[in-house]
Parts: structure tokens; C-alpha cells; sequence
């Protein structure tokens, strides 16, 4: 995997460069489903738009549910949580992801995506659901915080690197996940990767940063 992505190669020749959000909470990985259903064009109809707004709600609330029902006994296990609102699955334990100042995944993390992953697809693939699907998200999200940084610029564009390095990485083991191999056109055409540092932070009750869940 360290031969597919260079920032892992950048990460051995700086590896004095460890980052402090990585010491407390690792990497957060949230596959985020967008589902944007038929997408038309609307000229002042006001009728379209509410028509689209439902069909959409009605989709999501839908999703969400089967989503919930196959995934509910395993999110306490796995330290996760579904996210109705926009339909995210947030993998938050630090401890189950990367190693610090790493973009390989864990044991422990591989296994989990080789469970979720195959059945994440299939309900996404179902006739109900695929063609109503414009995106899937792998998005990789960091602290503020990175140890040694000169400045707050510089701190950011080190946990970019970071947090890209691992999205793609992530991309990468459930791509070749043997139960999602027929899938594949598919996924190619829907899933991304995306680091995004600390440009959307997580924040705690009173607005300011929560750390330990960034």
C-alpha cells in the first residue's frame, strides 16, 4: 500500500512530523452518501420544486432506515454512528483506524470495512436506491492541531496531507474488498476520496473544537 500512495513515503522521511490530533484521536472516516434524486432542471415551478424536495426526504428517510436496521447491532462495536441528516457513517475511535502519523489501516479497521462495506453496497445497489445515488464520500477529517507546526497554515497543510494520504488508502482496501469486485464500475463511477484537514471541524457543546472527536 506505502508503494500506491507517496504521501506515505513523505511521512517516512518526515516522520519527525507527527501531528497532535493523531496522538489523541486519530483519523475520523465518514462515508457520506449524497443522495441527490432526480436532478431537473426548475424554472420558477414551484410545484416541481416541492415535488423533487419529497421525493428526495422521502428517499433519505428510507435509506436511512435500512441502513439503521442492517447496521444497528454493529455501530456500538465498531465505535460508529449513522447520521440521518445527511445520511454520514462516522467511524470516530482512534484507536480501531491508523497508527499515529500513518495512512495504513489497521487490522482491526480492515476487518470492519470488509464487514460493512459488501452490505453497505448492496442496499445502495438495491433497484430502490441506485439510480438515486450521485456520490459516495470517503472523507478523511483532522484537528486543528499539528505538533512542531510553524504556523496554523502550516499545521493545516500537514494534516491535508495527512488526512489525503488515508481517504485514498481507505478507498483503496474497500475497492478491493472480493465482494464488491463485480461492483466495480459502479463504485468507480460514485465513490471519491477526500482529505479535509481541519477545514470542517467538529465542535462541542459550547462551539468550540472537540479534539477528541476530530
Amino acid at each position: 500500500m506505502s508503494d500506491a500512495f507517496s504521501a506515505d513515503r513523505a511521512a517516512a522521511s518526515e516522520a519527525h512530523w507527527i501531528p497532535l490530533s493523531d496522538l489523541m484521536t486519530g483519523l475520523m472516516v465518514m462515508f457520506l452518501l449524497i443522495a441527490v434524486c432526480y436532478m431537473i432542471r426548475v424554472e420558477g415551478d414551484a410545484g416541481r420544486i416541492r415535488t423533487v424536495a419529497v421525493t428526495y426526504s422521502e428517499t433519505r428517510d428510507a435509506l436511512y432506515e435500512e441502513l439503521r436496521k442492517e447496521f444497528s447491532a454493529d455501530l456500538p462495536k465498531w465505535h460508529a454512528q449513522l447520521i440521518k441528516a445527511d445520511l454520514t457513517l462516522r467511524f470516530s475511535e482512534p484507536d480501531i483506524l491508523f497508527s499515529p502519523g500513518s495512512s495504513e489501516l489497521k487490522p482491526a479497521f480492515k476487518d470492519i470495512l470488509s464487514d460493512f462495506f459488501p452490505r453497505y453496497v448492496r442496499i445502495l445497489r438495491s433497484p430502490k436506491y441506485r439510480d438515486a445515488i450521485s456520490e459516495i464520500r470517503i472523507e478523511g477529517h483532522t484537528s486543528s492541531d499539528w505538533t512542531g507546526a510553524a504556523s496554523p497554515d502550516d499545521a493545516y497543510l500537514h494534516n491535508m496531507e495527512l488526512s489525503q494520504a488515508r481517504t485514498r488508502s481507505t478507498l483503496l482496501y474497500v475497492l478491493m474488498v472480493p465482494q464488491v469486485r463485480g461492483d466495480l464500475d459502479w463504485l468507480r463511477r460514485l465513490v471519491t476520496a477526500n482529505g479535509l484537514s481541519s477545514s470542517r471541524l467538529i465542535l462541542d457543546a459550547s462551539g468550540k473544537e472537540d479534539a477528541a472527536r476530530s
